[in-house]
C-alpha cells in the first residue's frame, strides 16, 4: 500500500472510514479517465464519479458526478464554466484525471451529484490517474463537507 499512497488516501486513513483502493492500469489515450476506470474495474459507470472543477463567477467548486454523465453547468449559475486545466491542478495539488475530491492541497467546496446517494460505496478519484477509492457515499460527504444536489444534465 505505501506506493499507492496519495493525500487522498492518506484522508480516509487517517479520518478511519471504510475504504478500498482499486488499482487499474490507466491508458494514456483514453478519453474519459472515469470511464476508463469504470471499464478497467468491471463496474457500472454510474457507481463510478468523475471530479470536476468549476469556476463559478472567479470562485472554484469541486463537483462530482457520474462518469457517464455530463455536469449540468447551468444548475451552478450563470455564469459557472469549466476550471482551466492548469489552474485546477494548481489548487488541488493533482494532475488532470487524478483529481480527487479528498486531500487536496486547498480545500474547496464540494458539491457532490445526488445519484451517489443510490449506491451503498461509490468510486471516485484517489490522487492519481489508474487509482480509485471506493467508499461510502455518507463518507465523502463528510470528509468535503459536500452538498447533495442534482448536478448531472438531463436527470
Amino acid at each position: 500500500m505505501a506506493g499507492r499512497a496519495t493525500p487522498a488516501t492518506r484522508v480516509a486513513q487517517q479520518a478511519r472510514v471504510d475504504h478500498r483502493l482499486h488499482e487499474y492500469t490507466h491508458d494514456p489515450s483514453a478519453d474519459s479517465y472515469a470511464l476508463e476506470a469504470a471499464e478497467a474495474l468491471a463496474l457500472d459507470p454510474a457507481r463510478v464519479f468523475k471530479t470536476l472543477v468549476v469556476d463559478r463567477d472567479g470562485a472554484l467548486t469541486v463537483c462530482i458526478v457520474p462518469a457517464g454523465g455530463t455536469l449540468d453547468l447551468r444548475a451552478l449559475g450563470k455564469r459557472a464554466a469549466m476550471a482551466p486545466t492548469d489552474r485546477a491542478e494548481k489548487v488541488t495539488g493533482y494532475v488532470a484525471g487524478g483529481i480527487s475530491p479528498l486531500g487536496q492541497r486547498r480545500a474547496l467546496p464540494t458539491l457532490l451529484d445526488d445519484s451517489a446517494l443510490a449506491f451503498e460505496t461509490i468510486f471516485v478519484s484517489a490522487g492519481r490517474r489508474g487509482l480509485e477509492i471506493e467508499l461510502a457515499p455518507a463518507d465523502l460527504i463528510a470528509l468535503t463537507r459536500a452538498e447533495t444536489l442534482t448536478l448531472r444534465r438531463g436527470a
